[in-house]
């Protein structure tokens, strides 16, 4: 009987520790994610130039990314030069793949995507690469320049956390910047959801750039199409010397 008490004591040591190292197992990836530095499963909706490059970065980085388009066939040759973690398929199979969406598409698109797809995008971090162009884009660029872009995208895509990310310079721009020597490129960043932002500064540090957070939203006017922070190839200390950033 002296016996059992201690080896009853030490099993139920034993039991508590194996608990709290399966419970930290459990909420580690989830931190690990937010900051970018495990693997995220990405679906890109509009696989052209900016969508496919930056797709094609954070491939390298080790995450598995779905691509869509409105034809996917046209996206074979791009996702077989990528590796096995690039796949292709509709706009619906990207949303369903992808713990985080990256949308890069005409901004003309913006209200029948949301239309379309917001209810399934709820609740996920979606990066917004997005420029209203008034003449491909029409009306909706007057209702940008007006609202602010981050404004009017959160307004299509209720309940989607959106950070506006990836829209100030060209792909070529990215694809010949992604991870140069210190310092590197600057990427301007504007959400509300401050957990959105942080998976969102991780996936722009895995693609090979530097974050730079400009504030909520409606924030996302100042480095919008013809704004003091677009088209800006510069480096963090700059482009917040720009703008007059602390």
């Amino acid at each position: 009987m002296t016996n059992k008490r201690p080896v009853n004591s030490d099993r139920r040591a034993f039991l508590c520790l194996g608990g709290a190292l399966v419970l930290g197992a459990a909420l580690k990836p989830v931190s690990l994610r937010a900051q970018g530095s495990s693997p995220s499963r990405i679906g890109v909706i509009g696989s052209g130039h900016v969508g496919g490059t930056i797709g094609g970065l954070w491939i390298k980085k080790g995450h598995p990314v779905t691509f869509s388009s409105r034809h996917p066939e046209e996206l074979k040759s791009m996702v077989a030069e990528l590796g096995s973690l690039a796949h292709a398929g509709p706009v619906e199979e990207a949303i369903a793949f992808g713990d985080v969406l990256f949308i890069a598409v005409p901004y003309g698109a913006i209200p029948q995507i949301g239309k379309d797809y917001s209810a399934a995008m709820k609740g996920k971090v979606m990066l917004d690469a997005c420029n209203a162009v008034s003449a491909r884009d029409g009306a909706i660029a007057d209702e940008v320049e007006q609202n602010g872009i981050g404004v009017t995208s959160q307004k299509y895509f209720p309940g989607v956390r959106i950070v506006r990310a990836f829209n100030t310079m060209s792909y070529m721009i990215f694809a010949r910047e992604a991870h140069r020597p210190d310092p590197k490129l600057a990427i301007p960043i504007a959400g509300d959801d401050p957990q959105a932002m942080e998976v969102a500064a991780g996936l722009v540090r895995e693609a090979g750039f530097d974050p730079v957070v400009i504030g909520k939203l409606a924030d996302a006017r100042r480095f919008q199409r013809g704004q003091p922070g677009y088209g800006q190839p510069v480096s963090a200390a700059e482009l917040k010397q720009k703008l007059s950033l602390p």
